[in-house]
């Protein structure tokens, strides 16, 4: 038999296996479980202020899946929540989505308002009221809002919702 006359293959198509196997190496690193090794031991712990930690209320139970187990309002906080009576001056329209369900309390997230203020969101879909923590957030008064879990059950909206809320300023 004679000599095989094989090409070698081209630089180009070594470096596409090289990265293709690469990306698959770290792909699979993503889901290894190493003990000790979490993203919160890669970044330095955070300078603990006591005095701007509130008291958030009992932790959501370990694993929890649903809204009643993350929600940590209370039943009197709901209650209070939900007593408006007037919608106050109004700010404008935004579409909400869920915010951290892990973030307790009543609070919208929006740039509607450039200082944290009282405040006031009825749901159009729904028509309830509930008295939330107005949030200032970057971006056009156009854009998208967070809400959190505690105001979305109150305003009786599915927790994945684009919820068309009125917003306004409390009185």
């Amino acid at each position: 038999m004679g000599r095989m006359d094989r090409k070698p293959f081209g630089s180009r198509a070594l470096k596409l296996i090289a990265a293709l196997v690469t990306g698959a190496v770290l792909a699979g690193c993503a889901d290894m479980n190493l003990p000790g090794w979490t993203p919160q031991t890669l970044r330095p712990a955070a300078q603990a202020d006591p005095v701007a930690e509130p008291d958030t209320g009992p932790l959501p139970v370990s694993g929890a899946r649903t809204a009643e187990a993350l929600d940590r309002s209370t039943r009197a906080e709901r209650a209070q929540a939900v007593s408006v009576s007037d919608r106050g001056r109004p700010l404008g329209t935004t579409v909400a989505t869920l915010g951290s369900p892990t973030e307790p309390g009543f609070w919208l997230k929006t740039p509607l308002v450039t200082s944290e203020q009282p405040g006031v969101v009825r749901s159009q879909q729904t028509a309830k009221r509930v008295s939330v923590t107005l949030v200032p957030i970057a971006g056009p008064v156009t854009a998208g809002s967070r809400i959190s879990l505690a105001a979305m059950r109150a305003l009786e909206l599915p927790l994945t919702a684009l919820a068309k809320l009125d917003v306004s300023q409390a009185r």
